[in-house]
């Protein structure tokens, strides 16, 4: 169902909400014995390719953004579209999540997918699983008001709740494994050798 248009909500939110929408109908529910079959699957064909060829293991990521609106950017990622904004207090429409919080979502969604690739190997069960992340930003380098904090954030914080059969030892182990070959918390706890310039 989507918002109807009001002052609150105009046509742009119904646009935004409809988008989630179609992604979310777009994810089809599977059973645990069919996600098991699809990590495992995954998992033999990734160490096929790489024991055939090293060079396979080598993956670039492109995406890219175009400026619409105040601030806003629509991400092209493949053959993915998603939005980018600010809020009103940042120049922007408030018809997306913020930059920041894509950032956050990036790290939950990958350590979902790692602690679904461990627990399957591991041989831990997982019925359920609720990431939250918070992330602390002062915003005074991002304004030139004080050069010397950090643009970024100084602190993030993560919470995972699983729900499952096994102890609290096996799950604490397995976050320890997550955290060792997570992707995206690598790129928040490291230092990663970035260059900007212009096309």
């Amino acid at each position: 169902m989507t918002a109807a248009a009001s002052p609150e909500r105009p046509n742009r939110y119904r646009r935004a909400m409809t988008l989630l929408q179609d992604q979310l109908a777009g994810v089809a529910d599977v059973t645990p014995a069919e996600r098991a079959q699809r990590l495992t699957d995954a998992g033999a064909a990734w160490n096929e390719r790489i024991a055939a060829d090293d060079a396979n293991a080598q993956l670039t990521y492109r995406v890219s953004g175009r400026g619409i609106g105040s601030v806003a950017t629509e991400i092209r990622a493949g053959k993915h579209r998603f939005l980018v904004d600010e809020p009103g207090a940042l120049a922007g429409d408030d018809v997306a999540a913020s930059p920041v919080e894509y950032a956050l979502g990036a790290l939950i969604s990958c350590q979902v997918v790692v602690y679904r690739l461990y627990a399957q190997a591991l041989g831990l069960t997982i019925d359920e699983i609720e990431i939250t992340a918070e992330g602390d930003l002062d915003v005074r380098k991002l304004f030139g008001i004080d050069e010397s904090g950090r643009a970024g954030f100084h602190d993030v914080r993560v919470s995972v709740d699983i729900t499952g059969p096994d102890s609290v030892e096996q799950y604490e182990n397995l976050r320890s494994v997550v955290d060792a070959h997570c992707p995206v918390l690598d790129l928040f706890a490291g230092a990663v050798p970035t260059s900007s310039a212009l096309a």
